[in-house]
């Protein structure tokens, strides 16, 4: 497309190249842009072990993929030798047995089965 005097080139000639140009640089932006938009969650789920959903639907990937945690919480708490020691076990329950008969000398001891505050609500 050259014009046929000797001059400057027609504006038409421009306008569509730089047209074609423009064409060109939209595909090649949508072009990286669908590329970006399709590889990089793929390759960030390759990256960090995570789970390629492009539907967008409930999977139980992430709950199994959780650590077990029963064992981890088990460790903060120290372990409790009174229920491993027998004779500790005796003695508490020696203890409790003695402070329950100094109660029930004093009359403050609980009361026999049936004869509680219900019951005596009841009566009335």
């Amino acid at each position: 497309m050259v014009s046929p005097t000797p001059g400057p080139p027609s504006c038409s000639f421009f306008s569509s190249q730089t047209h074609t140009l423009t064409k060109r640089k939209m595909s090649l932006k949508k072009m990286l842009t669908a590329a970006i938009n399709q590889g990089v969650p793929e390759a960030r789920a390759r990256i960090f072990g995570h789970q390629l959903n492009p539907s967008g639907q409930k999977s139980p990937h992430k709950v199994l993929r959780m650590k077990l945690f029963g064992e981890k919480v088990a460790q903060w708490y120290p372990h409790d030798i009174n229920k491993d020691d027998p004779l500790v076990m005796a003695r508490q329950e020696q203890e409790r047995l003695s402070k329950l008969e100094m109660l029930k000398r004093r009359g403050k001891g609980p009361p026999k089965k049936g004869q509680g505050r219900r019951a005596a609500k009841r009566n009335k």
